[in-house]
């Protein structure tokens, strides 16, 4: 793997991590919702999601100063699979085979997309390292 490549895929792995932690305010949005209006745990969790999204938005503005615009968008798709996750592990609540099956179709789309965008990039002929 060369140098580029293995600095585009820590670019990625950055921006998965980035995308689990925006998903996290989902989660934290949806526990305040079943607390009182205004009573400490609901201002702490509304707290707990405005920083949420303050580091997102942050993570957001460097990851695409470092990758296309429209392959970090394609990618926050994967946003649902980690809903899947969370509401699994934080809120018991069921995963389908329908919800499987879905979340394997946004996987293989962010990855076609990914080599489609990745395909695009390279130079006609093929040869990536080659100079002129």
């Amino acid at each position: 793997m060369t140098g580029a490549r293995r600095g585009q895929a820590g670019v990625l792995l950055a921006l998965h991590v980035l995308l689990g932690v925006y998903s996290l305010s989902d989660v934290a949005s949806k526990k305040a919702s079943g607390t009182t209006f205004l009573s400490p745990e609901f201002v702490l969790l509304y707290a707990v999601v405005l920083g949420l999204l303050a580091i997102y938005a942050i993570g957001w503005q460097q990851v695409i100063k470092r990758m296309p615009l429209s392959s970090a968008y394609a990618n926050r798709a994967v946003t649902v699979v980690w809903g899947i996750f969370w509401g699994y592990v934080v809120f018991g609540e069921a995963v389908s085979v329908g919800k499987l099956v879905g979340a394997a179709l946004i996987i293989c789309g962010v990855v076609l997309f990914a080599r489609a965008d990745r395909d695009d990039a390279t130079p006609a002929g093929g040869d990536e390292g080659a100079s002129s």
